[in-house]
């Protein structure tokens, strides 16, 4: 079946378009971006097996879209697991990664048909002890990304020095172990730490493999790929150079895979706020918007993100502004000291590079709505568009 037309509904006339039929706030998502964005970053790591983590924004049309690009996926909770089930998924495509698991997601996660699951402590293993003939292991190891926005190694992980001994206890136990895992952090500036992550983790496969305690035939290499917000980045091809070099110099017959996230979904999706009500305040404009920072912008306090905003509605006078959520909460404030036109009632603003972790943290705070999602340019045989 031939997919529709591709439009870029990020286009002015397309937003006010889909806000005259759908209202706001909005957060359009562009599923021919992912495609993009998923192509861009397996040029950059050719041979890598790119498993979606859902963690940044759990759509289903992004799910169908990774799918469709013969991308595999990456779970971590029983809601993630009973989403791609839902979607007709294949449970072979899936891994759970989730370091740190209750029994029912362990037990929801098998009978969906996921087999590969991630632990980085002796407690853990403890949980798969009479599974193991069902599961298979990636065991996490904490490198800690000092320039990273989000430093994930600090939360799990085990330190280098204790791997053998984890895997000497999941060889005693009976379970098989696939290989290692680590996470780098989110919004590195570049590739050192993914870098000197695999260095060390090639030397701990090979140190696991000469001791015999697994296949230790898989590396997982996280995420953490950065994307333009305010400020640019490099691009991925520079970025992923040195950490290229690196995979080339593993151990033979390894399997990589790597899990982004943010890099597929952010760019992919703007938020779309209109203003409703305005003040002068202290020699400024305020415009208080239909999403705020519990909403959509939700990702600036728990992302340390800071997404582009601008108004559909320009003029070469522009003024230094402050743009406001709807609650009642004197926190909620999206931007200050920005510099915009005069703005009226009902006019829109447009946040860039708000797919990841924006739907999936938003609140209903004060019983303000999320904002509704569009998904556009969608695979074959889906409808042109999915509202949610």
């Amino acid at each position: 079946m031939r997919r529709a037309p591709v439009i870029d509904p990020f286009r002015p006339a397309e937003v006010r378009r889909l806000v005259r039929e759908f209202g706001s706030p909005l957060l359009i998502l562009d599923c021919e971006r992912v495609r993009a964005q998923y192509r861009k970053l397996r040029r950059a790591l050719p041979g890598v097996d790119l498993y979606y983590a859902l963690k940044p924004l759990p759509h289903p049309a992004m799910v169908r879209t990774i799918i469709g690009e013969g991308g595999f996926l990456d779970l971590a909770t029983t809601g993630e697991t009973q989403l791609v089930q839902r979607l007709g998924v294949d449970p072979g495509r899936c891994i759970h990664t989730h370091p740190i698991k209750r029994p029912e997601d362990i037990a929801n996660a098998l009978r969906f048909g996921v087999r590969t699951f991630v632990a980085d402590n002796p407690d853990e293993l403890l949980k798969f002890s009479r599974l193991t003939d069902k599961v298979e292991l990636l065991l996490r190891v904490s490198f800690r990304g000092k320039g990273a926005v989000c430093d994930l190694s600090r939360k799990f992980g085990c330190d280098p020095q204790d791997l053998l001994p984890l895997a000497r206890r999941a060889a005693d136990a009976g379970l098989t172990v696939r290989g290692l895992s680590f996470h780098a952090g989110s919004q590195t500036p570049d590739a050192t730490m993914h870098v000197e992550a695999v260095r060390a983790c090639a030397a701990l496969i090979t140190a696991a493999r000469r001791e015999k305690l697994g296949s230790f035939d898989t590396l997982d290499i996280g995420g953490g790929f950065p994307i333009d917000y305010a400020q640019p980045v490099r691009h991925i091809g520079r970025f992923c150079a040195p950490l290229r070099a690196a995979l080339a110099k593993l151990p033979r017959r390894i399997r990589v895979i790597a899990e982004p996230g943010r890099y597929l979904a952010g760019p992919a999706m703007i938020g779309v706020a209109s203003v409703m009500g305005r003040a002068r305040r202290e020699g400024h404009w305020w415009y208080y918007l239909d999403d705020g920072l519990y909403g959509s912008y939700s990702g600036q306090i728990f992302d340390h993100a800071r997404y582009p905003v601008e108004p559909l509605r320009d003029s070469p006078r522009r003024f230094s502004s402050v743009l406001a959520g709807p609650t009642c909460d004197s926190i909620d404030v999206i931007a200050e000291n920005i510099m915009l036109p005069l703005l009226r009632n009902g006019d829109l603003l447009v946040g860039r590079a708000m797919g990841a972790y924006t739907w999936a943290c938003a609140t209903e705070f004060n019983f303000f709505p999320k904002a509704t999602v569009v998904a556009v340019n969608l695979e074959p045989g889906d409808p042109g568009r999915v509202v949610s």
